[in-house]
């Protein structure tokens, strides 16, 4: 696993397309990798990008290919990844865990590597920034979560992670806006317990009944985040791992600040029904200490 790669391909930014990556099929039609209803920032943000923004993340994140090429294959993928305190084993950052989640799903074979900045490759310091996670696969790399994730799931597509009524993904979307960044400063103030953390702490709660709303709505028959809940999405494997971060920080650094379960029982009940998934059980092995020492060690 450690063994010397050679440096991936990055292509010259002649031809950028969409995202930067294209398919052409035998038939001449050019399938855009960027078609999805889920833009690059979309996941997370629960903001549509424009073209403009989705074509600098193609010149900046590594989303850069010439046209011409075959439809990718599974095997020869390496995830690079933040690591734990000791420096080897796998870290708390749920980015990365987004993409684990998202490689489980869809039963993807990979070389798991836990990086620090001393030990990345070089060519991910020179081309990429040392930017992570990054998924290396064959000779091309991909860096940020949520182009990762559409990657996968444009080329791999058993079972299909995004769904085809992108105004219920976009509705989804919009109840996770600004969530994580609230969670965040949440998390990193201290002391607990004054008036600017009593005020953070307002500003998640206001995201977390906005989550609570939308999963108790009418006519929802499934557990998950978009449309009906019956479908598991990549925004269910984005949102999970931040949970999981707020959950153990809301009991180990947060003094058990906000009741979930007594607040926000059908959030609890969602993130209870994620947390059992496979694809999460099987990537959390960081567990909570590795969180906990994650938002205070550098937080």
């Amino acid at each position: 696993k450690h063994k010397k790669q050679e440096k991936p391909i990055r292509m010259v930014p002649m031809k950028f397309l969409l995202l930067g990556l294209v398919l052409r099929t035998q038939s001449s039609q050019v399938h855009a990798f960027a078609s999805s209803p889920l833009t690059a920032n979309s996941i997370v943000s629960g903001k549509m990008s424009s073209s403009s923004s989705a074509l600098n993340m193609a010149r900046t994140r590594g989303l850069e290919r010439q046209e011409e090429g075959a439809t990718p294959l599974p095997g020869g993928m390496t995830l690079y990844v933040k690591p734990a305190e000791d420096g080897t084993s796998v870290g708390d950052c749920p980015f990365a865990h987004f993409v684990r989640m998202v490689l489980a799903e869809k039963g993807l074979d990979y070389d798991l590597i836990p990086s620090t900045q001393e030990n990345k490759p070089q060519w991910l310091l020179d081309d990429y920034e040392g930017k992570m996670p990054a998924l290396r696969h064959r000779k091309e790399c991909y860096v940020d979560s949520e182009v990762i994730a559409q990657y996968l799931d444009f080329f791999f597509k058993d079972p299909e992670l995004a769904v085809a009524n992108s105004g219920e993904m976009e509705k989804a979307s919009a109840v996770l806006d600004g969530f994580f960044p609230a969670m965040a400063k949440f998390t990193k103030h201290s002391p607990n317990g004054d008036e600017e953390d009593k005020e953070k702490q307002a500003a998640l709660e206001e995201k977390l009944q906005g989550l609570e709303d939308h999963l108790g709505a009418d006519g929802r028959t499934g557990s998950y985040l978009v449309g009906n809940g019956e479908q598991f999405t990549l925004l269910d494997c984005s949102l999970a791992p931040k949970l999981y971060a707020m959950d153990v920080c809301l009991g180990q650094i947060k003094d058990n600040a906000i009741d979930l379960a007594g607040k926000y029982p059908n959030l609890r009940k969602y993130m209870d029904d994620v947390f059992a998934r496979p694809s999460f059980q099987s990537t959390v092995e960081y567990g909570p200490e590795t969180v906990v020492w994650g938002w205070t060690s550098y937080h």
